[in-house]
């Protein structure tokens, strides 16, 4: 089983199409970041 798999991912629809992020990534996007 691959680690990857265990990442929730997050879809994002846009006016330019979908796209799927990793949770993380999501959370650096919208520059919540946790310490």
């Amino acid at each position: 089983m691959n680690a990857y798999n265990l990442i929730p991912m997050v879809i994002e629809q846009g006016s330019r199409g979908e796209r799927a992020y990793d949770i993380y990534s999501l959370l650096l996007k919208e520059r919540i970041i946790m310490l």
